[in-house]
């Protein structure tokens, strides 16, 4: 990827959830709800604090992250659909799930 988020923001991309539900039942796309799960694929540097100084963000790519539902901007890049938004718009990383996985 050749973007580089400015400040606290990060790139976010959705993971895709189940199309069926734990009884087989098989989800249509129209039903689904946009996931609130994703990977980090690019982080900013940091904010500045009120000193200058740039404090780096507590998240990494490839971590795989927690958000709100209305969280992010979501924008087209490279054909891509991916959000962008702050670090404080994330609620949490998920321990010892690699990204990387296949589900």
């Amino acid at each position: 990827m050749k973007f580089r988020p400015l400040h606290d923001r990060v790139v976010v991309r959705r993971v895709e959830g189940e199309a069926k539900t734990k009884g087989g039942i098989i989800i249509p796309d129209t039903a689904k709800e946009k996931p609130q799960e994703g990977e980090i694929i690019a982080v900013g540097p940091g904010a500045r604090d009120e000193n200058g100084k740039v404090q780096p963000l507590d998240v990494k790519a490839g971590d795989r992250v927690l958000f709100g539902k209305w969280s992010g901007t979501e924008v087209k890049f490279e054909g891509e659909d991916l959000l962008i938004m702050k670090e404080s718009d994330l609620m949490g990383v998920i321990e010892g799930h690699s990204a990387h996985k296949s589900a």
